[in-house]
């Protein structure tokens, strides 16, 4: 019976098997797992060795490269550059005469912007211009000025006498700038300050055309502004140049000033008593900049510090915005977007936000600008992206000049060992610069 297999055996010797099996793949992983763990006890005695100091090193590397990432430094750029500054890259037509001959005597414009080094990034050159800008001390003379639908806009004064202390001059040809300020500023913010002394220290006369609702004044009629609205700065130039004719007027905006300048020349094309105007830092399209401003995460730390502004301003007019906007939105905003959803377009009576955006971008008016222009922005401004900059446009207009440069960030270009002055100022303001010029040829060529 030796030849016949026993199934039962057959089974029970396999179950064996198998268990031995089990038992040997069991042993081998245990084996394995233990050689793992002695291997990372290993690796982490190594370790222990190495001194503490080493390890905070190493932290404060990793940290410092995150923020010089994410504060968008350039130190490191600039020590290896020997603080050699950035060209200021012009673009413009060459078949203009006035323009180019404008523009050749300018030699800062053909110089380089040295950016203070303690300033190395857009964001630092931005906050610094915002809250420690030390602006000079000054006093300007209020004069309340009256529209057309009966609202209030407050226009605050500055000549020589008022920063140097001399006699008040009689001369009625003494130029006059007009200066726009931005989307939450008036005549009080610094760099508005710094503008309106430097203006008034070259011996020219200076007011700020605050927005409506700015400048210490309510608004008095059912509309406030917003960053297409172009009446009020009309009505504030032709009543200037009817009052003082003898007189140059010459037009400054900033951001959403410059936007609102360079959309008001490009309106009124030729029938314009403007003898010469500059845009700092003009968004150019707004469309284009509201989707910057939420792209990234420092870009949307901007975004909601200025819709915090937009909430301050619509605070101070309540009863208007709760008359004619949504106040429980605009309490709710948290975005530039939210608000202009909540209160622009609809004080202004536009059917979308994109569709605000679209009609009051300046990008499309720049074609039909016919009096000099010069056009100032930063390539790495955190607010107005570069993006929206309409290059082929400015270049096809021979009355525009665009200046960039590579730094600056957002209305700040501070510069010196001090950051004692702004490059732009300096740029609009020196003896041998840009409305020196403009002057000039004003009288030879009768412009």
């Amino acid at each position: 019976m030796g030849g016949i297999i026993n199934p039962n055996e057959t089974l029970t010797r396999c179950s064996i098997s198998r268990s031995c099996s089990g038992l040997f793949s069991m042993d081998q992983y245990c084996l394995q797992a233990d050689s793992s763990w002695n291997a990372y006890w290993l690796l982490l005695q190594v370790l222990s060795l190495i001194p503490l100091w080493h390890y905070l090193l190493l932290a404060a590397f990793i940290l410092f490269s995150i923020l010089y990432n994410f504060l968008e430094l350039y130190f490191l750029q600039d020590l290896f550059s020997g603080f050699s500054g950035s060209p200021v890259l012009l673009s413009y037509n060459t078949s203009s005469s006035i323009l180019n001959a404008v523009v050749s005597k300018c030699k800062i414009l053909h110089g380089r912007y040295f950016a203070t080094p303690w300033l190395c990034s857009p964001h630092l050159q931005t906050l610094f211009l915002n809250y420690f800008g030390r602006p000079p001390p000054l006093k300007y003379t209020k004069q309340l000025f009256s529209t057309a639908d009966g609202e209030t806009i407050a226009l605050d004064w500055l000549s020589t006498s008022h920063v140097s202390g001399d006699v008040a001059s009689e001369d009625e040809s003494v130029p006059i700038v007009v200066v726009i300020p931005g989307l939450t500023s008036d005549s009080s913010s610094q760099y508005i300050k710094h503008l309106a002394y430097h203006t008034a220290k070259r011996g020219w006369k200076v007011v700020i055309c605050n927005h409506r609702g700015f400048g210490g004044v309510s608004i008095t009629s059912g509309f406030s502004y917003n960053a297409g609205w172009t009446e009020d700065i009309r009505a504030v130039v032709n009543y200037l140049h009817k009052e003082k004719s003898m007189a140059p007027l010459f037009v400054v905006g900033t951001s959403i000033g410059a936007n609102i300048l360079v959309k008001y020349l490009g309106e009124d094309g030729e029938n314009i008593p403007v003898a010469g105007a500059v845009a700092v830092c003009s968004p150019w399209d707004l469309l284009i900049g509201d989707r910057y401003i939420r792209r990234r995460r420092v870009q949307k730390i901007y975004d909601k510090a200025i819709a915090f502004g937009l909430q301050d301003y619509a605070k101070l007019h309540q009863s208007h915005f709760s008359r004619n906007a949504n106040w429980e939105g605009i309490e709710k905003s948290f975005t530039v977007r939210d608000f202009d959803d909540h209160a622009t377009r609809v004080v202004a009576k536009y059917e979308s936000v994109d569709t605000f955006y679209r009609r009051c971008s300046s990008s499309t008016y720049v074609q039909s600008v016919s009096v000099p222009l010069l056009c100032i922005s930063a390539l790495d401004d955190p607010i107005c992206t570069t993006e929206a900059i309409p290059w082929d446009e400015c270049k096809a207009n021979k009355n525009i000049v665009l200046a960039t440069v590579k730094h600056g960030g957002h209305l700040a270009f501070f510069e010196g060992i001090t950051a004692s002055h702004l490059w732009y100022m300096c740029t609009l303001l020196h003896p041998s610069l840009f409305f020196s010029h403009l002057i000039t040829f004003c009288v030879f060529f009768g412009g």
